[in-house]
């Protein structure tokens, strides 16, 4: 059985943040991995960050991706791709399947930074081809160069929505409309206001009816609904596509922290079901650290954040940082993450992780 110091499961910005800063002190540190590719959601980004310089505003996704990646490795951070974490078990044992065999392997410290899936509207033609999550479309965009349809619905108009639906338009879709059963825009205004520029209209209180279509998407017909959230007989409207784009929020990818007993939490604010963890990003379960939207769906500014508090956490449990300095890091870094949650979409967040730290004394 091979045995490291610490281990960061997922590549994405929280994974290699928190890799990062526990190199940076010393600590041994590898990353798995499932995908081919390392850098998570970040390299399907192509749009520029916003806020401050702190949160590389007016940086795309995709080169925040690559910095991160390049540090890592600099710092002698080992990123193993193809590499599925079937099972974390007691003592921090875990099974990973790398490529075509499997890997026993221990860890003192485990950063799960594992992300989140996409969740699904089922609907009357939700089955057929041309139905997609927005995300993958993203992927299909962004990653392998390939144009998801010609013509596009997007369900939701929450950030992913909003954002995907503009990345659309960049790659050549003609997005017919976007529609939300919400009665406002449930993303940031500067995304929704790019989109709207475009002429793509809004449909908000409005929700999806049925696909058309007998071996792929061919239309879809939505409706209004009332403040019940009942649909409105009479107010049906059509659309000639072959894509229908889902983005609906997403669900913490929780299952390897379920598998060793993390304590959970619902809240609603922040995806449903995460685990309960403290300022540390340290779970119920010593030894095992979160970040990410696996710790709650945020931000990827977020959950870089999240994933240098586990870093730096993990190197002054394991002797690597002091603790006079760990506790001068950690403030910093908890001041920056109270900039990222100041605002009306901020605010919820955190009260959410507010009921997750008190979670934690209960």
């Amino acid at each position: 059985m091979r045995r490291c110091e610490m281990i960061s499961i997922g590549a994405g910005p929280a994974g290699l943040a928190g890799a990062i800063e526990a190199a940076r002190n010393g600590v041994e540190v590898v990353v798995f991995d499932e995908n081919e590719r390392p850098g998570g959601q970040l390299f399907k980004q192509i749009h520029k960050f916003f806020g401050s310089g702190e949160h590389r505003a007016g940086e795309r996704g995709f080169n925040i991706g690559t910095s991160l990646l390049d540090e890592a490795l600099k710092l002698g951070v080992e990123v193993s791709l193809n590499s599925v974490v079937l099972g974390i078990y007691e003592g921090g044992a875990m099974n990973v399947m790398v490529r075509d065999r499997i890997e026993q392997v221990k860890a003192e410290k485990i950063l799960v930074a594992t992300g989140a899936s996409e969740n699904m509207v089922p609907f009357p033609g939700w089955t057929l081809p041309g139905v997609i999550g927005a995300g993958a479309a993203q992927t299909m965009a962004n990653i392998h160069g390939v144009r998801p349809g010609k013509r596009l619905l997007m369900v939701g108009s929450g950030n992913v929505g909003v954002v995907v639906s503009y990345q659309m338009l960049q790659a050549g879709c003609e997005v017919v409309a976007i529609i939300d059963a919400a009665p406002e825009v449930g993303g940031y205004g500067v995304h929704a206001a790019k989109v709207a520029r475009t002429g793509v209209p809004f449909y908000l209180g409005h929700t999806i009816k049925n696909a058309h279509g007998k071996k792929w998407v061919e239309g879809a017909t939505i409706q209004q609904v009332d403040s019940s959230w009942n649909p409105v007989e009479g107010t049906e409207k059509t659309f000639d596509v072959d894509t229908i784009c889902v983005a609906v929020g997403l669900n913490p990818m929780t299952q390897l922290l379920k598998m060793v007993a993390c304590k959970m939490v619902f809240v609603p604010a922040l995806g449903g079901s995460i685990p309960a963890h403290d300022k540390n990003q340290e779970t119920s379960v010593p030894g095992i650290y979160v970040a990410g939207d696996v710790s709650g769906i945020e931000e990827a500014s977020s959950a870089i954040v999240e994933g240098r508090l586990a870093g730096i956490a993990a190197s002054n449990s394991l002797g690597y940082l002091n603790d006079d300095d760990f506790h001068k890091q950690r403030e910093t870094l908890l001041k920056s993450m109270a900039g990222l949650r100041s605002g009306p979409f901020g605010q919820k967040r955190d009260e959410g992780k507010q009921i997750l730290l008190q979670s934690m004394k209960g």
